[in-house]
């Protein structure tokens, strides 16, 4: 019997309309005086293929500018502008690793409901230079050409060669953890 090929659906991800954070976790002796930093990931590109014939074959490419992460929360033009400073050159080295890139290697689906999904993608997330695997649960629902992936997952700095940034002695530091939120839009394209 011959088998047909099945056509991934192509969706393009408009970040414009997406949301994509990424927040740090205050530790040590003051950590009840400091705060959990949020930054939003303003500038990054992908595509989303999938197929409800051929749900294993979901695939996510994602690439994100390193430079483009804003501190999200209500503090001092002067404090914000330190944060993204040492975020930036001595969290990220943006200057020298401009790029934070991840491609899907497998997924597993099952269907949630009517055009749902839960989708937990494994792939290769490379940041500074250091390339680990990354698994990504994401719920999914596709309505005409839109497509809205929404979930969350966390990852260890020190696993990219990342020391957690401390202030003030080392009474406040961020703990090595990060968690990162998503609510993503993407458009079908031909």
């Amino acid at each position: 019997m011959e088998q047909t090929e099945v056509k991934l659906e192509r969706y393009v991800i408009e970040s414009g309309l997406s949301r994509f954070t990424v927040r740090a976790f205050a530790g040590g002796m003051l950590s009840a005086l400091g705060h959990n930093p949020t930054f939003a990931i303003r500038d990054f590109t992908g595509e989303i293929r999938l197929s409800e014939a051929a749900l294993p074959e979901a695939s996510l490419s994602l690439s994100i500018n390193a430079a483009s992460l804003t501190l999200q929360d209500d503090i001092s033009e002067k404090d914000r502008k330190e944060i993204e400073r040492t975020m930036n050159r001595d969290v990220l080295d943006s200057g020298r690793f401009p790029k934070i890139e991840f491609k899907s290697a497998s997924a597993s689906v099952s269907k949630a409901g009517e055009s749902r999904y839960l989708i937990n993608i494994n792939g290769n997330l490379t940041l500074r230079s250091q390339t680990h695997s990354q698994a990504v649960p994401a719920q999914v629902s596709v309505q005409s050409d839109t497509l809205r992936a929404n979930g969350e997952f966390a990852l260890l700095q020190s696993k990219y060669g990342i020391k957690p940034i401390s202030f003030a002695g080392g009474t406040l530091k961020l703990k090595d953890e990060l968690k990162f939120t998503f609510d993503i839009v993407a458009r079908r394209q031909e």
